[in-house]
């Protein structure tokens, strides 16, 4: 298993000195962003982009399909979002406490995020529900996180379950209904602060009518950081340092890529965090083998890209690392036009907000006699 093959690709981009973090801005509507997750997922609107020439068309999500070929390799992050965000209580004073927990150092002391944190100074004990399950507080971290050693009786995930609430992004002000509405319906493995949003849109059925029209699926790992929602600071991109996240590629979903690549197939990516996972554990060649460790990968205009061919997204804030590495699979130009027609038709933008699917030509699969080439 290779360990941390994201990290040698950190700085892979346009070659040149300096790319403004202002020329990724656009002016969103705060009223276009969503703040409620539709009943369906599947009814979700989607905006598809030609990759090439820049050229829309517009469409529902379920229509995805009539545009995916047999022998095409659809890759998933199948992570799971923790309910991370703790309510609680100073043991002392009763005073109220919010704990975000971030990644499990060793059996049950986390690192997190706590607010407000001057209450939180190292020996503090806090109480969360009936009791059930307490904190103290052992030392600051880096970046002013909290150590906390947790103490309680039974499964401490089961504990969770029934306490913690979905970590939201800071845009979403609405109370979430629903837990089970920021999972994918394919979520597997527990360690994501926050969704991977684009695969939001998929249901069960949907996903079998893609397996049965010959289009595999390859499951992959990123756990997604609360760096996904920290914004870019330096006005050159190219001083961004990029947050770790761990990613692990099986050796199944490796074959199921490698096949369509050799064949010729194209590889979509579902969402940022699935193309950033291939194209960290890529080899220089493109194939990709069983690997895990954790990546730094920044993707942004004049990176080449060594596995993905179409990638499936949601509309990402303006500035962020997500519209850049958009930016250059399609072109900045391209996609901040996109943009800009999106937000005229009214498109729902963010987590839970709308697509867009990427692709190499808007023709139905239908309409294709050949795929393309790599």
């Amino acid at each position: 298993m290779r360990d941390g093959a994201g990290r040698h690709m950190l700085r892979q981009g346009m070659d040149m000195e300096t790319m403004n973090k202002s020329d990724f801005y656009f002016d969103l509507p705060q009223e276009l962003i969503a703040q409620d997750p539709l009943e369906d997922r599947s009814d979700s609107r989607l905006l598809m982009m030609d990759k090439t020439s820049g050229k829309t068309e517009h469409h529902i999500f379920k229509d995805i399909i009539d545009y995916l070929r047999p022998g095409d390799c659809l890759v998933l992050n199948n992570t799971k979002v923790l309910p991370a965000r703790l309510m609680g209580v100073k043991e002392d004073t009763g005073a109220a406490i919010e704990v975000l927990l971030l990644k499990r150092r060793e059996n049950d002391v986390w690192e997190t995020l706590v607010k407000p944190g001057k209450k939180a100074r190292p020996g503090a004990k806090i109480m969360f529900g009936d009791g059930c399950l307490r904190g103290e507080v052992l030392e600051v971290a880096e970046e002013g996180n909290r150590l906390i050693r947790f103490a309680y009786e039974g499964i401490f995930e089961e504990i969770l379950d029934r306490l913690g609430e979905m970590p939201l992004p800071p845009y979403i002000t609405h109370k979430l209904q629903d837990k089970n509405r920021y999972q994918t319906v394919y979520a597997k493995y527990e360690g994501s602060a926050a969704a991977p949003t684009a695969g939001l849109h998929f249901t069960q059925e949907l996903l079998r009518q893609i397996e049965d029209k010959g289009v595999e699926t390859a499951y992959v790992t990123l756990h997604v950081g609360l760096g996904t929602f920290r914004p870019v600071k330096a006005d050159n991109i190219l001083e961004h340092h990029m947050h770790s996240e761990y990613y692990q590629v099986t050796g199944e979903a490796a074959e199921k890529i490698n096949r369509a690549r050799a064949g010729g197939h194209r590889v979509i990516c579902v969402g940022t965090t699935s193309c950033r996972t291939v194209e960290s554990a890529a080899k220089p060649d493109g194939t990709l083998e069983a690997c895990c460790g954790n990546t730094e990968i920044f993707i942004y205009p004049g990176y080449q890209f060594k596995v993905l061919d179409c990638l499936i997204t949601n509309f990402h804030l303006p500035e962020s690392t997500l519209v850049m590495l958009v930016s250059a699979l399609a072109g900045r130009e391209h996609v901040l036009a996109a943009y800009e027609e999106a937000i005229r038709e009214r498109y729902r933008f963010f987590s839970f907000g709308d697509a867009m699917f990427i692709v190499d030509n808007l023709s139905k699969s239908s309409d294709n006699t050949q795929d393309s080439e790599k």
